[in-house]
This record gives structure tokens, sequence and C-alpha cells, in this order.
């Protein structure tokens, strides 16, 4: 289990802390953190405990209007100020050396206007366009110069980058680009979410997410691992992957992705992105036990 991690959202919460963290594991990923005196918590008890920390970008909560930066936004003002919001982000983690610093990608997403989504989270309209609104030639211009950007920027402040796909589209699925940026600059990782590529697969007729974890599972740094179900995934997400939800009742197959997982990339971390206060001590412990069978049988 020495690569499993845990999150930490908000606060350092010691009560979950206390649940979740196992001897062992790798680290926590922490997230919008709502003051400092909650980042030095979570440092000094990983100095004290001897395990790594990575970023959900933002570490800090409230720096900017919204959660994610803007990068490819057709605004150069929102552009602008989006690499101005993790450049300044990025000087702040840096007293902390993260693992890995994660960022949603692509942000904005681009939508297919023929799908309903309305189930998908979004903040405001400005994080999202439809996807024929976004020329193909442009997303390949603005994504290289983001790659190139965080690849620098990783060296300069000594962290990996982490791409965790959002609302995935045509340009990232029915082609090679992505495959071609993250070979071009090897830095720059991925993060898999099941449960959110689960959802689309359910929203969007198509999208194939086990062919999405075949073709990007050997860039991954890291796997997002919770479940849930479309039709209450605004109400109901984040859930343990537990073994007893089925397929049958809307929950991802998680034996599916992590049979290709196992086989694409035997290093990646796994992050339990979860509502841990939703199940038992003993159903925590079975989650745990479930992926690690999953990972290694």
């Amino acid at each position: 289990m020495n690569r499993f991690m845990i999150g930490q959202f908000g606060k350092f919460d010691k009560l979950k802390q206390k649940k979740d963290f196992k001897q062992g594991f790798y680290g926590v990923e922490a997230c919008s953190m709502e003051s400092e005196k909650e980042i030095i918590n979570l440092y000094e008890n990983a100095k004290k405990n001897n395990y790594k920390i990575a970023v959900h970008f933002p570490l800090r909560a409230g720096k900017w209007r919204l959660r994610d930066a803007q990068y490819l936004s057709k605004d150069e003002e929102i552009k602008r100020q989006s690499y101005e919001y993790i450049e300044n982000e990025l000087k702040y983690i840096r007293a902390i050396s993260p693992q890995y610093v994660l960022f949603h990608y692509p942000k904005p997403v681009l939508l297919d206007s023929e799908i309903d989504w309305e189930n998908w989270r979004f903040q405001d309209e400005t994080e999202y366009y439809f996807d024929n609104e976004y020329s193909y030639e442009k997303f390949i211009t603005e994504s290289e110069e983001f790659f190139r950007w965080l690849s620098y920027k990783s060296e300069e402040y000594n962290f990996t980058p982490v791409l965790e796909f959002d609302a995935l589209n045509k340009y990232v699925c029915g082609t090679n680009i992505v495959e071609e940026l993250l070979e071009k600059y090897p830095r720059v990782k991925i993060c898999l979410d099941i449960a959110r590529l689960h959802l689309q697969s359910k929203i969007d007729y198509k999208f194939h997410s086990l062919k999405i974890v075949k073709k990007f599972a050997k860039y991954a740094e890291v796997i997002h691992v919770s479940n849930g179900r479309a039709e209450d995934n605004a109400s109901r997400n984040h859930l343990p992957a537990l073994r007893t939800l089925s397929k049958e009742e809307g929950y991802a197959n998680i034996k599916e992705y992590f049979d290709i997982i196992k086989k694409e990339n035997n290093e990646c971390k796994i992050l339990f992105e979860h509502r841990s206060d939703l199940i038992s001590d003993d159903e925590l412990e079975d989650c745990y036990k479930y992926i690690y069978e999953l990972l290694n049988c």
C-alpha cells in the first residue's frame, strides 16, 4: 500500500487523517485549504509521520474568482490572470516541496453541444465552451503553450505537473495531440479520475472511458478512486469504491479500470478521493483491501 494516498480538502481534518491514513501509505493530496494554519498543520503532521504532500490545485482557497485557472480561455485577460494565479500559487507552494501539483485539463472544457451536460458540475458559464466555438488549431496552440510553460515551471519550482482530465472533447479523444504533447514534454503527467470518466461515459454516448484509460494509463502519475452514478451525481458523488457497488445499478465497474491500469502502469499513485464519513471503519478497510487486490492479484 506504499502507493496509496488520501485527500484533505478545505482543512487538515485530524479525524479523517486518523481514520483514513494507514501505516505505509505514500501521502496526502491537499486542496483548497481555508487558512495558512491548516497548511502548517498538514506540513507538520507530514514531517512528524514521514509522508509526502501533493497538491490538487489550488492549495489555498479564495485566491482567484474560481478554483480552477482558465489557461485556455479565449479571453486574453482571463488567460493572463490564470497564468498569474498559477505562478503565485507555485511560488507559495514551493515552501512545502510538493511531490506533484495537479491541475484540471482542459480548462475551460470543450463540450459537445449535442450532449446534455446538466449533471456535470460547473461553477459558472466561463468554465466551458462548446467545441464548435473553439477550433482544433487553437486547442493545439493553447495546449502546447500550457504544456511548455508547466514543464518549465516544474523545473524552476521542483515539482511534477499533473493534468487531471476534466470533461474530455473530440480533440483529446479523436486525435493523438495530447499523447504527442506528453511525449514532447515528459515532465508533464496525467491523472485519471475513475468516477469522472465513468460519469462522462454515462452522459456522453460518444465517449468510451475504458479506451481513454487504455490510451493514457502509461502517462499517469496518480489515479483518483471513487465511485458514483450519473443520475445522482449532484448530491451523491465521491462515494467510496466499495466492491458491493454494482455496474447493474449504474456504478463504475472498478475492476474493469484496474485491469487496464495494472497492465499499463504499476508505479502510479492511488488517491482515494472519497467520502469516508459515509462508511464504517470495516467498510473502509475492505475498500483499501479491494483496490490492493485489484492491483496485485
